[in-house]
């Protein structure tokens, strides 16, 4: 796992975690935006960081 998917792990933990004390603090259901906004954040770091399947060449490997 690189330090870009960390993070964006750490990003959505954060958000999400958020989004839940917001609302148990506050009582106000505003703060479900923030759990799903972290949850969308998920979704898309694990598509944007994904690894190719076996035997597929990366973008790089397509250039050379």
């Amino acid at each position: 796992m690189n330090g870009a998917l960390k993070a964006a792990w750490a990003l959505t933990v954060f958000v999400i975690l958020a989004g839940i004390v917001g609302w148990a603090v506050s009582g106000r259901p505003v703060f479900a935006v923030f759990i799903v906004l972290g949850v969308l954040t998920g979704v898309a770091a694990a598509f944007a960081f994904r690894t190719p399947p076996a035997g597929r060449p990366t973008s790089s490997e397509e250039r050379t």
